[in-house]
C-alpha cells in the first residue's frame, strides 16, 4: 500500500466520484447531493465523510436552514484525478467505467458529443502536448461549473482517462520481429 490509497480508494467509488464532480465548483450539502443523485441523506453523508477524510472535499460553510445547520462542501482542487501513475488506477477507472455507462445512458438524443477511442504511436512530445493541451481543456470547462441545474445550463458527461501504454510480452513463438 502508497500513502495515496486512501486518496485513490475514496475516489474509485462511482457515487464519491460524482459527488467530487458536482461540488467542483459549488458547494452543496449532503441533503443536496442525496436529491442530486437520487440516493439517502444518510448514504450521502456517509461518502461526504469518507471524500473529506480522504481530503477530497472541505467544509465551505455552515448555514442555517429550516433551524437545523446545514453543512455545504467543495472539491479541494488538488486532486489525483489528473495524473494515474498509482496502483490503484484500476479502481479508478472502474468508477470511471460505471459513471460513463449512466452518463451514456442519459445522453441528450440529438445533441452533439464527441465519442473517441484510440491506440495508436506518437512521439513523447506530441502526447506531452496532447496531455497538457487536454488536462487544460478540462480545467476550463470545471471552472465554467455552475450548480446542478442552474437556469442557462446544460448537464455536461465527460469522462477521459489518457495514459501511455506498456508494450505487452510477446507471445511465446511470436517472431514477427526477426
Amino acid at each position: 500500500m502508497t500513502a495515496t490509497d486512501p486518496l485513490l480508494r475514496a475516489l474509485a467509488h462511482p457515487l464519491r466520484l460524482r459527488m467530487v464532480s458536482l461540488v467542483w465548483n459549488v458547494p452543496l450539502s449532503a441533503a443536496e447531493l442525496a436529491r442530486e443523485l437520487g440516493i439517502s441523506h444518510a448514504l450521502a453523508s456517509q461518502h461526504l465523510r469518507r471524500l473529506d477524510a480522504a481530503g477530497l472535499v472541505e467544509l465551505a460553510e455552515v448555514r442555517t436552514n429550516r433551524g437545523g445547520r446545514e453543512r455545504r462542501y467543495r472539491a479541494v482542487h488538488a486532486s489525483p484525478l489528473s495524473d494515474q501513475k498509482h496502483e490503484a488506477a484500476p479502481l479508478l477507472a472502474e468508477a470511471l467505467a460505471h459513471n460513463l455507462r449512466d452518463r451514456a445512458g442519459r445522453r441528450a438524443p440529438d445533441a452533439e458529443g464527441v465519442t473517441s477511442d484510440l491506440e495508436l504511436w506518437v512521439s513523447p512530445e506530441a502526447w506531452d502536448g496532447f496531455r497538457r493541451r487536454l488536462a487544460a481543456l478540462f480545467d476550463e470547462l470545471h471552472d465554467a461549473a455552475q450548480a446542478p441545474h442552474a437556469a442557462g445550463t446544460v448537464g455536461i458527461g465527460a469522462t477521459v482517462m489518457a495514459f501511455p501504454l506498456v508494450e505487452p510480452d510477446p507471445r511465446p513463438g511470436d517472431h514477427s520481429d526477426e
